[in-house]
């Protein structure tokens, strides 16, 4: 289990990175699109490409944000029942959930979208539109997304898992720090120590 929750801190810091990189992305996407408005009202012209950017951009913050926000249990969920249920209960049930609903889902999403992404490349097909930008990249953004969010509803699992056999505190739960910090102190049996002392 301890490889698997060195597994789970290592997905955990990548998605914690790419989830902040993409917070970046809303700030770009408001700057071009204010921009955008400004040189269309001032200069009564505009260009395509600036709109298509802002569709990647928006693209690019919920695909690789999904991951992110899952990582710090931001999802929607209707609580109705899963509220009422103890901690060791909602992870399993966070556990059957991942399993059953979201891997599924996901594996076969980046199933299809693969061969879709890979063509777009080749063919380097462009926008329709005058002046519009090539395809490929924001085709991209759907594999990268869901290998991502395949790996973080791995981590997931592991982490309730580990909670299950009580060695790690609740994953649903809001830490302080972060939950791979967590995960490096319960593994490190002389940090455990130190900690005691």
């Amino acid at each position: 289990m301890q490889a698997l929750l060195r597994l789970a801190g290592w997905i955990d810091t990548l998605n914690e990175r790419v989830g902040q990189m993409a917070k970046w992305l809303v700030l770009i996407c408001v700057l071009i699109s204010a921009g955008n408005a400004v040189i269309r009202k001032a200069f009564d012209t505009s260009s395509n490409a600036f709109l298509e950017i802002q569709w990647y951009l928006f693209s690019a913050m919920f695909l690789l944000g999904a991951a992110y926000t899952l990582k710090h249990n931001e999802h929607i969920r209707i609580d109705i029942l899963l509220s009422r249920l103890s901690p060791r209960k909602q992870a399993v049930v966070d556990i059957l959930g991942t399993l059953l609903f979201l891997l599924p889902m996901a594996i076969a999403v980046l199933y299809f979208s693969w061969p879709v992404m890979t063509q777009m490349m080749t063919s380097g097909e462009t926008s329709s539109d005058a002046g519009g930008l090539v395809r490929w990249p924001v085709w991209a953004l759907i594999p990268i997304g869901f290998t991502l969010l395949i790996l973080q509803a791995v981590a997931e699992i592991i982490k309730r898992l580990a909670f299950l056999q009580g060695l790690i505190p609740n994953p649903a739960e809001k830490h302080t720090g972060q939950i791979a910090e967590v995960i490096a102190q319960n593994l490190d049996p002389q940090r455990k120590q130190e900690d005691k002392a």
